[in-house]
């Protein structure tokens, strides 16, 4: 088993480098922080990371989170984790002051939760779901939500979930058939069952509050009738103490695949006489007070699947370099060679590095788009940053967790046989990963989100302007010389293909929706993959003029601009042969009647 090691070198890099952290820093809110304090966060994060939370990963997913008498135990130690966590004040990173947070930029927030879920996502999850919930009530709440929830939220000492799914209503948000009653004083009684309640219950804090989606008397159907409420499992007193226990249960506990250590909760509300909720935002407009919370989250995931990809390539490099069998062509020592001088297995560990660098830094540009919408002193920068932050998030969210199932897959590989058993661990970031691509809305529904809303922004200028800004990159490549070459020629040729993807999923929007829908999966890799290879170009750029300065980390950025390289050379060229899979219309996915697919 490897110990994790947090790769600060490379998050600073990416940060100053690609996400041009400076800017951020000069806004007037963040003004308060510089460079050396970052830093200091950073490091403090990666100890915590480091020092008390891998090492209860692996027996966080050994023991798992048990239910006994309606109550939940987590794993030995995530109790005692989730205090330091708190009494840190970690949980407030990105928030308010005024609430108890530190009030740092959310890309750093994001840095963070990087660290942190490489790490342990199974402890991960908690605070994730806590930091959604403290967004939406800030966004909608009324003052007195605020003033009753927002400062435990925000420093941890109280947790919060996301409560969406039913057992007959999945990502059809809108069967949904939970209700909620009007009381006299003017609260709401909430009745139904949620399935997939990630910490539902558990023992970190003393109160647990829980966002719920329900129908009122006479609400329309489908998404349009749903209600977003309250519902705290202790209800709060108005000296802000805690009451009586509120009508809600946890029934049961999931049996996972993975992320055993995180308790996925099956939730009864109002078993008696109903559960006490309070309405977030207006009646009937729950979906967009809940998407607050899911875009954050949906972001969040995509950090997930970066942090155990993270985990899985250190776990894999550890092996890589220790595991000796065969003999390396061109070896000179005698006997077996570590498999790290095998060519396939060096092919396998420069994807898995490769492919971490590129999601790092879009979940990081993710970041610093929302950072600069939402305080930018301009008005058209905040408007700019707004609608790329909005087509950032489903490639953030879904090529990210799609390329953690892969790379963790990657890692079982290469440990051979005994990536297959268990007690190498390597098995666990598999394990853990898979969820993230169904999270929050599956990578399907993130791809038909691209081409279908963000795609058709203001008639398409959004992702034209964004293909300009990265167009724009060429004559820098060109005047890099030779290391250059290849990368910026398959850079061109990705951005080609992804304009001609644009323009014909455009023009078949309301021709063909099915076809449009047929190509969205390709579409949002093809996207992800190039966005990837542009950000990568432009931090090798980067990393060849810092070489050049006196002190500079010569090793560290020969990396950076070797690991590009191998994107950009290998990788890369994948994105254009996409397009014929984007353009293909629909009618080979139905070529088969239904009845005929189980032949």
């Amino acid at each position: 088993m490897s110990e994790y090691q947090a790769p600060l070198k490379d998050i600073r890099f990416t940060l100053n480098q690609i996400c041009d952290l400076e800017d951020i820093l000069s806004l007037p809110k963040f003004a308060e922080n510089d460079g050396e304090t970052i830093n200091a966060v950073l490091e403090e994060a990666g100890r915590l990371a480091a020092g008390v939370l891998a090492p209860l990963n692996r027996q966080g997913d050994t023991q798992g989170a048990t239910l006994a008498n309606g109550v939940v135990t987590t794993p030995d130690g995530f109790a005692e984790a989730y205090a330091a966590y708190r009494d840190g004040g970690w949980n407030g990173i990105q928030f308010d002051p005024n609430y108890g947070g530190m009030g740092l930029p959310l890309v750093i927030g994001n840095a963070c939760s990087e660290l942190w879920n490489s790490a342990n996502m199974g402890f991960s999850l908690c605070p994730m779901l806590t930091q959604g919930a403290i967004d939406a009530i800030g966004a909608h709440g009324s003052d007195e939500l605020k003033e009753t929830y927002l400062e435990k939220l925000v420093t941890g000492h109280w947790t919060g979930t996301m409560n969406l799914t039913e057992p007959q209503a999945g990502s059809d948000v809108g069967a949904l058939r939970a209700k909620a009653e009007p009381a006299a004083d003017g609260s709401w009684r909430i009745k139904g069952q949620k399935i997939f309640i990630t910490y539902g219950e558990h023992d970190y804090a003393d109160n647990i509050i829980h966002l719920v989606l329900a129908r009122t008397p006479g609400s329309p159907e489908g998404t349009r009738g749903i209600s977003l409420f309250v519902v705290p499992k202790f209800l709060v007193n108005p000296d802000g103490s805690l009451g009586q226990r509120n009508d809600l249960r946890c029934i049961n506990l999931e049996e996972k695949l993975g992320i055993h250590a995180s308790p996925t909760a099956v939730m009864s509300f109002g078993d008696n006489e109903g559960a006490v909720g309070y309405m977030l935002g207006e009646e009937n407009k729950g979906m967009r007070c809940m998407f607050t919370m899911m875009n954050t989250a949906r972001l969040s995931v995509g950090i997930e699947g970066l942090a155990i990809a993270e985990g899985a390539y250190q776990h894999a490099v550890a092996y890589a370099l220790e595991r000796r069998q065969g003999r390396a062509i061109g070896a000179t020592e005698p006997g077996a060679s570590a498999i790290v001088e095998h060519a396939d297995v060096r092919r396998m560990l420069m994807t898995m590095k490769a492919q971490i660098d590129a999601m790092r830094a879009l979940c990081y540009v993710n970041g610093q788009a929302l950072d600069l919408a939402r305080n930018d002193e301009d008005e058209e920068r905040r408007a700019w940053y707004g609608q790329l932050a909005e087509l950032l998030t489903p490639l953030s969210k879904a090529w990210s967790t799609d390329l953690g199932c892969e790379v963790a897959s990657l890692g079982v590989q290469i440990h051979g046989g005994m990536g297959f058993i268990e007690e190498t661990g390597a098995a666990q970031y598999y394990r853990d990963a898979r969820i993230a691509p169904i999270y929050e809305g599956t990578n399907g529904i993130q791809a038909l989100d691209l081409v279908m809303r963000k795609l058709t922004m203001a008639g398409g200028d959004v992702v034209r302007r964004y293909l300009g800004e990265m167009r724009g990159l060429d004559q820098d490549l060109a005047q890099g010389g030779a290391a250059f070459a290849k990368m910026r020629t398959n850079l061109t040729s990705a951005l080609d293909g992804l304009e001609e993807a644009s323009r014909w999923l455009l023009e078949s929007m309301a021709s063909d929706p099915n076809a449009v829908a047929a190509g969205a999966t390709p579409y949002l890799r093809m996207f992800g993959m190039t966005v990837g290879g542009y950000l990568l170009a432009k931090g090798a750029l980067a990393a060849a003029a810092l070489a050049d300065q006196p002190g500079a980390d010569t090793p560290f950025l020969a990396g950076r601009v070797a690991t590009a390289r191998f994107f950009g050379e290998q990788i890369l060229p994948q994105a254009p042969a996409l397009l014929a899979a984007i353009t293909a219309g629909a009618e080979p996915l139905y070529a088969i009647p239904p009845e005929q697919l189980v032949n």
